[in-house]
């Protein structure tokens, strides 16, 4: 027996299966990349989404179908991507937009002038008002044919051929539109907004049975929904107090297990962390801290492709190798600005301490100690702001896999660095909260359990780190309008 896994990333969505003791198999994917028609727009085709996730799920079963019985399935994604379809035909109404899209700026600023709400672009309501007026009041579209969801929502529709229209508490908190309790959305935000909150989806626990994917052989129930970064949390083990992750993938997100209390807003704190929903299930709802780098891996496809310094991100590894240290040299990792604590929009990639003796070796050691840096500065942060005892950190995404890297952050943090077993531990995370949900396990700690680290990595020597904090403050404010935005 196993658990089917559906995980919907910004530019790629998968299969698998999860067995009882914790190990993945029949792992099947499809590119599913975000277009950009002009900058600072980013869409996606939602029905191109829906048959790829169609596909890969059948794929996954049928080489899974002579050893392993599907018991439920499992569901995470991207989070706050906006997807808006039909009600009676279960097809998408327009482009959907993905979390990165910027053309709804204007919008989050006059809201925070008019009302003193702050939301931020990359949250669903203002993308969801947008795509009401664009795709349906100039269509003049009937509004009760109409539904608007995040992706699990539009996954969870096409499994049950349309039957569902649900998402859970750890999406619905970080889109903007829901109440501090993530239980129920906010009639008061949705009708500032211009939302129709009869649209929006029903919000349920993250863990139990909601329904049937009834577009899947044998019908199995889906029994879990749940955001990609709080699924990576869960699929390291980090539901005790102080718990850590780290995903390093094209940006990096900072999760830490905070427990069963309540935050007073979800608004940013003076550390530059958010609390978010870590999940829900039948009880309680369970909280969770989050910093975030803007960008982490994106620095290695800028070394390969822009640079031409590497041939591919293993290579980072070899190069960076082949010296002891940078020799003084200094990258802050600012391509697209700097997130927690700093959320600096207009601070700009910067490469400092280069003299005639200067390697490519050194600049590329650089480039990923400074990935290092700022996940240092990352655990700095959640530890202020939460008060929490932070005793190790446990990482996946693909730069889990760079061994110059991952010794780098551990010099950097000071802490034992714990790399999971799985590349991408999202895929766990669901299936821990999708087992539970139908008793194929006990309990989430039962099902956390079958985790053990593919390594652990302990610290050699200290990192800089007031060099470190120099270096930020040159790159800083480099863009004096864009350092000036706050959301």
């Amino acid at each position: 027996m196993s658990v089917l896994v559906i995980d919907i990333g910004t530019s790629s969505l998968r299969a698998a299966v999860v067995r009882h003791d914790g190990s993945l198999h029949f792992l099947n994917h499809e590119n599913c990349r975000p277009n950009t028609p002009a900058p600072g727009l980013v869409e996606f085709d939602a029905q191109q989404m829906a048959d790829a996730v169609l596909r890969v799920c059948l794929r996954t079963i049928e080489q899974a179908r002579a050893t392993d019985k599907i018991v439920s399935v499992g569901i995470t994604n991207q989070r706050a991507s906006t997807v808006i379809w039909s009600k009676s035909t279960g097809k998408p109404l327009g482009p959907a937009l993905g979390w990165q899209d910027l053309r709804t700026v204007g919008e989050c600023m006059t809201v925070a002038a008019k009302h003193g709400i702050k939301l931020a672009p990359n949250q669903t309501a203002t993308k969801a008002a947008w795509m009401l007026r664009q795709y349906v009041d100039a269509n003049k579209i009937d509004i009760r044919d109409v539904r608007i969801g995040t992706v699990d929502s539009f996954v969870a529709a096409v499994l049950s051929n349309n039957q569902l229209h649900t998402t859970d508490s750890s999406n619905a908190a970080v889109t903007g539109l829901c109440e501090l309790n993530a239980l129920s959305w906010s009639p008061r935000l949705c009708e500032l907004l211009g939302v129709d909150i009869n649209t929006l989806p029903k919000i349920v626990a993250s863990s139990g049975v909601i329904g049937n994917a009834t577009a899947l052989p044998g019908s199995p129930p889906i029994a879990a929904l749940i955001g990609d970064q709080q699924s990576s949390l869960i699929g390291q083990a980090c539901i005790t107090s102080g718990a850590t992750k780290i995903t390093f993938g094209t940006g990096g997100m900072l999760n830490t297990y905070t427990g069963q209390l309540s935050p007073t807003k979800f608004a940013r704190n003076e550390n530059g962390t958010y609390p978010i929903v870590a999940y829900r299930d039948a009880r309680q709802t369970h909280w969770a801290s989050e910093a975030i780098m803007l960008a982490a891996g994106t620095n290695i496809d800028w070394l390969r492709e822009d640079l031409q310094l590497i041939n591919s991100p293993e290579e980072s590894h070899e190069l960076a190798a082949q010296v002891a240290d940078s020799a003084g040299v200094v990258f802050v990792p600012a391509l697209f600005g700097l997130g927690t604590p700093h959320w600096d929009y207009g601070a700009r990639g910067t490469l400092l301490g280069i003299t005639r003796g200067t390697s490519r070796s050194h600049v590329v050691r650089a480039v990923l100690e400074g990935i290092a840096h700022r996940g240092a500065d990352m655990v700095e942060s959640v530890v202020a702001a939460t008060q929490l005892e932070v005793n190790s950190i446990r990482i996946d995404g693909g730069m889990s896999r760079n061994p110059t890297f991952v010794q780098a952050l551990a010099n950097a943090t000071g802490r034992n660095i714990e790399v999971s077993p799985v590349t991408e531990a999202t895929t766990l995370g669901a299936a821990f909260l999708a087992g539970v949900g139908v008793n194929f396990w006990s309990s989430l700690e039962q099902a956390t359990s079958t985790w053990t680290p593919a390594k652990i990595v302990s610290p050699t020597n200290r990192l800089d780190r007031a060099q470190w904090h120099e270096a930020v403050s040159r790159a800083r404010n480099w863009i004096p309008a864009l350092s000036s935005l706050d959301f």
